[in-house]
């Protein structure tokens, strides 16, 4: 009983950080998360996540995401500022659409949760994506179904946990980040909760080589993501302060 509240309160942690970086246009995720904050701030980590948690919450509110959205547009999408990669593929070998891709659609196979193509048109091993699934199987692993306890921990060990750090760094290094410096807070210390729950340690440190900048090269599934993700913004609305939200995230279940 005891690690199914456990695995319940895990679920919507990943929940609320898959809310976080899943770019959509469905404003009830957005309202979503600020619901989700509302009810994890009440039982902190620590007295870092309970300051980070109270700015959250006096910052995002339910009657408008403007000032959210503009931040995610602004470290995540614009061509005007450093923009944070999302992969865990990116991080492993400095290309899009790699072997961490490969090793998660591997892990999905195991479970009976797919990728909404239609829908969500970013990697498998995009972190948005990896929240949201980690989120779904911890909320079937508290409803007592333990056989996914290995996926879990194979997809924190193997792909989120080697990347996370240099991903919250970066972001939380960013000249845009605002509300995503509180986003940072909360997310170190829940990698750090989980890493001591699964008995996983913190990767070590493996310096990348630099490479000389030349012509991006990119597959043609690639392309077609951009494209399709730029034809996506392309039709939201042009007044930067009147966006309200961008791309909706389903995961088709049949569990």
């Amino acid at each position: 009983m005891k690690d199914n509240k456990i695995s319940k309160a895990r679920a919507l942690y990943y929940a609320m950080f898959s809310r976080f970086f899943v770019f959509s246009t469905n404003t009830k995720r957005y309202f979503e998360l600020v619901e989700l904050i509302n009810v994890l701030k009440n039982n902190p980590l620590d007295t870092s996540t309970k300051a980070a948690f109270d700015e959250l919450s006096a910052t995002l509110k339910l009657d408008s995401n403007i000032k959210f959205m503009n931040e995610f547009d602004d470290i995540f999408h614009s061509p005007e500022t450093k923009t944070i990669r999302t992969t865990a593929s990116y991080y492993h070998e400095n290309v899009e659409s790699g072997k961490k891709r490969v090793e998660m659609q591997n892990f999905l196979a195991k479970t009976k949760i797919r990728r909404d193509e239609k829908k969500y048109f970013d990697y498998e091993d995009h972190i948005g994506f990896i929240f949201s699934i980690l989120s779904e199987l911890c909320e079937l692993e508290s409803e007592g179904n333990s056989e996914y306890s290995n996926t879990i921990h194979c997809i924190f060990e193997q792909i989120l946990n080697q990347f996370v750090d240099e991903f919250s760094k970066e972001l939380y290094e960013h000249e845009s980040a605002d509300i995503f410096k509180n986003v940072v807070i909360l997310l170190k210390a829940f990698i750090e909760f989980e890493r001591i729950y699964l008995e996983v340690s913190k990767p070590a440190f493996i310096k990348k080589t630099k490479t000389v900048e030349t012509v991006e090269v990119i597959s043609e599934e690639e392309k077609a993501r951009r494209a399709r993700n730029k034809a996506m913004k392309a039709n939201g609305p042009k007044k930067k302060e009147e966006k309200e939200v961008f791309v909706t995230f389903d995961v088709e279940s049949d569990i």
